[in-house]
Formats: C-alpha cells, sequence, structure tokens
C-alpha cells in the first residue's frame, strides 16, 4: 500500500513527460522528469490530441462554421499542437525516399532542410485529412481521437519490430521503453475500448465501431511495415511518417462508413 502512491505519482510524471515531448501543450515546471518512456504513453497523447481537436471542431460547430473551415481549423490546430514534431520528419523521410541512392537516405534525411519531396508530401497529408474530414458527418469528434490514437500506436508498432538505424538520435531512446509485443498491448486495449464506447453510446454504430479497429490497426501495420521494407528499420524521422501517414489513411477509410 505504501508502494502506490509513489508508483501513482511516477506514472504521472512519465504522462507529463510525454506531453511535453510529443505536444506543445503548456504545462508548469516539473522536476523528476524522465523522458525515455515517453513512447508508452503516445496512444494516451494521442487521445488526449484528438479529444482537444474534437472539442474545438465540437464548439466550432455550435458556432455556425460550415465544415470546409472547421476541417481546416481542425487540421491546423492539429499541427499546432504538436508543434509540427511528426509532420517534419514526414517531410525528412519524403526527401529521403526520394533519394535513389539507399545508402544516401539516412544521410538526406537527418539535413534540416526541406526539399521538394517533403514540401510536396506535407501538401498532400494535409489536404487528405481535410478532405477526409469534410465528409465525415457524425461522430467526428470520436474518429478524431481514434485516428491520432492508432496513428501512435503505429509509432510504437514501429518501434517494437523494426530495427533503429540510428546510433543517436531523439528516437533512439524510444527503443528502451518500448521492447517487445507486450508492450504494444496496453495502447491496443485502449484504442479497443474507444470503440467500445462508440457502440455503446449507439448500438446501431456496431459497423463503425468494428470498423475503426479493423483499419486503424490494419493502417498501422502496413505504414510502419512499408517504411521498413523502403530503408530496412526506422528512424525518429519515419516514426513521425507512420504517425501521419496512419492519421491521414484512417480518416480516408472512415469516409466509407
Amino acid at each position: 500500500m505504501k508502494n502506490q502512491p509513489f508508483f501513482g505519482k511516477k506514472l504521472l510524471l512519465d504522462l507529463a513527460a510525454s506531453v511535453i515531448f510529443y505536444t506543445t501543450i503548456p504545462l508548469p515546471n516539473l522536476r523528476e522528469l524522465e523522458f525515455w518512456r515517453v513512447a508508452r504513453f503516445a496512444p494516451l497523447v494521442g487521445l488526449l490530441i484528438g479529444g482537444i481537436l474534437g472539442l474545438c471542431d465540437t464548439g466550432m460547430s455550435y458556432l455556425g462554421i460550415p465544415v470546409l473551415t472547421r476541417s481546416a481549423l481542425v487540421v491546423s490546430l492539429g499541427v499546432g499542437i504538436t508543434g509540427g514534431l511528426h509532420l517534419d520528419g514526414t517531410m525528412d523521410t519524403a526527401d529521403g525516399l526520394a533519394v535513389g541512392d539507399p545508402e544516401r537516405r539516412l544521410e538526406v534525411m537527418a539535413d534540416s532542410a526541406t526539399g521538394a519531396f517533403g514540401a510536396m508530401a506535407a501538401i498532400a497529408l494535409l489536404l487528405l485529412k481535410t478532405t477526409a474530414l469534410i465528409d465525415i458527418e457524425a461522430n467526428r469528434w470520436l474518429i478524431l481521437m481514434a485516428a491520432c490514437g492508432w496513428g501512435r500506436w503505429g509509432q510504437q508498432l514501429a518501434i517494437a519490430c523494426y530495427p533503429y538505424l540510428k546510433p543517436t538520435g531523439k528516437g533512439a531512446f524510444h527503443k528502451q521503453a518500448i521492447q517487445s509485443y507486450k508492450d504494444l498491448l496496453p495502447g491496443l486495449l485502449l484504442l479497443i475500448g474507444l470503440s467500445a464506447l462508440l457502440f455503446l453510446l449507439d448500438s446501431k454504430r456496431m459497423f463503425l465501431a468494428l470498423a475503426m479497429v479493423i483499419a486503424g490497426s490494419a493502417i498501422a501495420i502496413l505504414t510502419s511495415a512499408w517504411f521498413n521494407y523502403k530503408l530496412g528499420g526506422h528512424t525518429g524521422d519515419t516514426y513521425g511518417a507512420v504517425v501521419e501517414w496512419t492519421e491521414a489513411l484512417f480518416l480516408c477509410v472512415l469516409t466509407v462508413f
């Protein structure tokens, strides 16, 4: 019993570290933060980000703001909340994959300058997310939460299943936090629970709830596997690319339902 408060405090500090690392959400100065475990809480942080986006979208809907403007503002706010962290990784990854020589790809990805392919990838992602959201009329807040959650579960999957290609870097310590398939279960159960919530709120939405789980997990698996196939592993940049592409493709698939 004496250890429970300490354990609870440790979890809260780790969660706070994850929020600080992955977002620009302002938090008070906290001591005793350790950032090497932040990847464990990535799906939960994703749900937090999606919840903020969904709340803002709902508020704008009550104000009568048209769906196109709302969708564009929500996507822009998503970039702002993350500080463009994952989008920057997506652009660097696109620049690296555009290089014909596989041995030079990591070198190009490490260059902070954004090339033409990186800019095109960013434009494509933002357009896909915005247009997909325009076509999603109901349960937008829940779908936004699911998209952000599954994107970050895809990141965890990439960390657990594939080698890290650099000896150092911001993504290197993620391998210490996510070391086996067991570390993927909490995030997976959390996201399945989110879909179960949709079913509990409206039993007629069972098909949509199942589609969210199947589409989210499948897209996360495929995107992380594809980048591994192209590069022979992952880096911090490709972790961000997995997040962004999983989110965008998930939203596109959900327009069907």
